[in-house]
């Protein structure tokens, strides 16, 4: 009987490497299942950082979690023999070791576990807001200037703001109009921190996005209501009436602010009149006031927002003038 060469060991399996990701903007412990399958299934679960808000909650669930920061080899010698690792990545993402791996896949000599990225939790639309309030709670408590300020103090920013962040649409210009909203936005988040320390009447930023979503879906009666509304007039009347239920005005001029700019205020006066259905004569003077109230009125009743009108002239102008200077130093 013929010899036979003995058949070859089986080479033993890569195993599997998770990294696991959660979100700080998410309370620890809300895991997703796929998270909670690869944690209970490992043969091992690592982290680097002993203080990981995550870890008392896998603990608790009876996730045996071991201190260590593995380095690629590590990582890969420990996945060897067909063992799933877990890695449950600190805030910074472990950027040493998943450039490790890249590095070692791509010499193509090292047989590498199956890796895999898996979001335990992660951000839903919005969350990049938590991170704002929180900046900005640190800010108004440690900065010199910043902790000084009044809501008085501020608003000559927040006209500014609106200003620059208009210019930015009308530039069309994206990514100044990203940064100018976000000017915007903290203008909000400012004022709102400051509100938080008034001693009678304190409010907080949740209670201003709290008071705007009702106030949202309160005027928006065909989208959260049983009312229909086909149209932007329709839409529009709808607004109009639920408003005017709520503030119960005696004047549809009421809530106009006069000290808005001049041409502004005369357009917004003439659309409050048009839409209350009010037929009210221009008063007649002499001077540049009446002729532009005239103006602005016309303007509002063909759909021409009249500020935008001027401003896209005065840029004409300003152009124009730039090239006469040009010319006169040629």
């Amino acid at each position: 009987m013929n010899a036979t060469s003995p058949a070859p060991a089986p080479e033993a399996a890569p195993g599997r490497a998770v990294l696991l990701t959660t979100s700080h903007r998410v309370a620890p412990g809300l895991l997703s299942w796929p998270a909670w399958q690869a944690l209970r299934a490992a043969d091992r679960v690592l982290c680097a950082d002993g203080a990981h808000p995550q870890l008392p909650y896998l603990r608790e669930a009876g996730i045996a979690v071991e201190e260590s920061a593995p380095t690629a080899e590590e990582l890969v010698d420990a996945c060897a023999g067909g063992r799933t690792v877990v890695v449950v990545a600190t805030g910074e993402g472990e950027p040493a070791l998943t450039d490790g791996l890249a590095r070692m896949a791509g010499t193509g000599r090292v047989r590498m576990p199956e890796l895999e990225l898996l979001p335990a939790s992660y951000d839903l639309p919005g969350a990049r807001l938590l991170d704002l309030v929180q900046v900005m709670d640190r800010i108004r408590a440690e900065c010199p200037w910043s902790s000084r300020q009044t809501h008085k103090g501020l608003a000559k920013y927040g006209i500014e703001e609106a200003y620059e962040l208009v210019e930015a649409i009308e530039e069309g210009d994206r990514d100044e109009l990203r940064e100018e909203l976000g000017d915007v936005l903290l203008q909000v988040v400012f004022h709102a921190r400051i509100a938080e320390e008034h001693t009678e009447e304190p409010f907080s930023v949740d209670d201003v996005a709290g008071g705007i979503v009702t106030k949202l879906v309160h005027r928006h009666p065909h989208v959260f209501g049983e009312e229909t509304a086909r149209t932007p007039e329709e839409v529009k009347a709808h607004w109009m009436r639920t408003k005017a239920e709520e503030k119960r005005r005696e004047s549809v001029t009421d809530g106009v602010p006069v000290g808005q700019p001049a041409l502004a205020l005369a357009t917004k006066l003439a659309s409050r009149a048009r839409s209350a259905g009010l037929s009210v004569p221009l008063p007649s003077g002499e001077g540049v006031g009446y002729e532009l109230l005239a103006l602005a009125a016309r303007a509002e009743a063909e759909g021409v927002d009249a500020e935008a009108a001027l401003r896209a002239a005065a840029r004409v102008y300003r152009d124009a003038i730039r090239a006469t200077e040009k010319a006169g130093d040629a």
